[in-house]
């Protein structure tokens, strides 16, 4: 059960923005359960040789954003089983008719955190060359004397100072990039969920995020998650919509 709390407390880039829809559960079988866990709604669903519990990652999540789910799945079996992120699948319902919501897996997210941190470094390089513009600068000065003549000067030691300090600036701009870019990666590594393979009696979880699910004019959503552990086949219905819809 550890790794279901540490995945639930974990936040990642998508998915994790406080907004405005909640999501429920219903049980579709004998052996599922809906229930609370910790004040947020959750199922539990028990198969032959697995016990998979999913919550969701936060309490609201964005309106049209990346639905994000915490899942726990334990091996009840006396034989290691296979959790693959690949077969499983999340499918929408809406007037009368069925889309695809696409999973995404750790290596996109990945990807799209590389993806940021290039454009983040992009526009780093353009704030610390306007900085390194502006000390260059910094040193010349215009002057008006007395009897109304003009001129300019220059500073060596204004320009010393401005240069130092736009050098430290800079400095700590690519740092702050960098370190934000390895923190997000170490999160990302962390929290979401990946191939694994399960000894007898172990728990393993993770965060499992899904595309969107298209808009319904601001009712509520329906959608369905098949989550396949072994031999085990996990339907999971999730009704997800403004409070009080």
């Amino acid at each position: 059960m550890r790794i279901f709390m540490v995945a639930a407390g974990c936040v990642t880039l998508a998915g994790c923005m406080t907004a405005g829809e909640t999501v429920s559960f219903k049980a579709s079988n004998p052996q599922q359960k809906a229930l609370m866990r910790d004040g947020q709604p959750a199922l539990v669903s028990r198969q032959k040789s697995s016990v998979l519990l999913v919550r969701p990652a936060a309490r609201q999540l964005q309106a049209n954003g990346r639905p994000v789910f915490v899942v726990g799945i334990n091996n009840l079996s006396r034989q290691p089983v296979e959790f693959r992120v690949g077969p499983v699948e999340a499918v929408q319902h809406a007037a009368g008719s069925d889309f695809e919501m696409k999973i995404v897996t750790y290596e996109m997210l990945v990807q799209e955190e590389k993806n940021r941190q290039v454009a983040a470094a992009l526009l780093t390089g353009v704030a610390a060359g306007a900085n390194a513009y502006s000390a260059s600068r910094a040193g010349y000065g215009h002057y008006t004397t007395p009897s109304g003549r003009t001129g300019t000067f220059y500073s060596p030691t204004a320009a010393a100072i401005a240069q130092g300090n736009a050098a430290a600036q800079n400095e700590a701009m690519i740092s702050a990039t960098i370190e934000t870019g390895q923190r997000n990666m170490a999160v990302l590594e962390q929290a979401v969920i990946k191939d694994n393979t399960l000894p007898p009696g172990e728990w393993f979880g993770g965060q499992l995020h899904l595309a969107p699910p298209t808009d319904q004019g601001g009712a509520q959503k329906s959608y369905t998650i098949v989550i396949t552990v072994g031999s085990d086949r996990h339907v999971i219905d999730v009704a997800q919509g403004p409070p009080g819809v």
